[in-house]
């Protein structure tokens, strides 16, 4: 199984939200996009998807994008929810069209859905234990180490 980009993008739209927001200036796709480098096209419908589980708010013009809840409350199970699958589609996917003669192929569809149910709910259950608010102050946490590490060097260079 692998989850694709869209979810790491999707934190970052709202770590970069909340962080530039909260310096004064303007977020847009456009800007979102040169942060992400990523195409502006992906950026906005990622932003769409989080729209619409209503996690950010998109005003156009001069307005740029806002979060609608503070990130100690947005879950990565709501990021994914919101662009890597609906809440009511499974993780795992079945293949269709099991040959129904075969034994194996009639019954493998029942014979795996206990295990993949509990996966998904174990899957599920660690995302929700994790807040995007970790990421915010994680780069925060950088972006300090960032200062002193120039500092340093600085004080070396005489």
């Amino acid at each position: 199984m692998q989850v694709s980009t869209k979810f790491t993008i999707a934190i970052h739209i709202l770590v970069a939200t909340e962080y530039f927001n909260n310096q004064k200036m303007k977020v847009t796709s456009d800007f979102l996009s040169m942060s992400i480098g990523s195409n502006p096209v992906i950026i906005r419908n990622l932003m769409l998807n989080l729209k619409e589980e209503h996690l950010i708010e998109i005003k156009r013009g001069p307005g740029g994008i806002s979060l609608l809840k503070p990130l100690n409350e947005i879950t990565y199970l709501d990021v994914y929810k919101a662009v890597e699958t609906k809440s009511t589609d499974e993780l795992f996917k079945y293949h269709e069209h099991p040959n129904i003669e075969c034994p194996v192929g009639r019954n493998i569809h029942q014979a795996l859905e206990d295990s993949l149910d509990e996966i998904q709910q174990a899957f599920e259950k660690e995302l929700s234990l994790h807040k995007v608010e970790d990421v915010y102050d994680n780069v925060l946490k950088q972006l300090s180490l960032e200062k002193v590490s120039k500092q340093e060097e600085k004080a070396h260079a005489f």
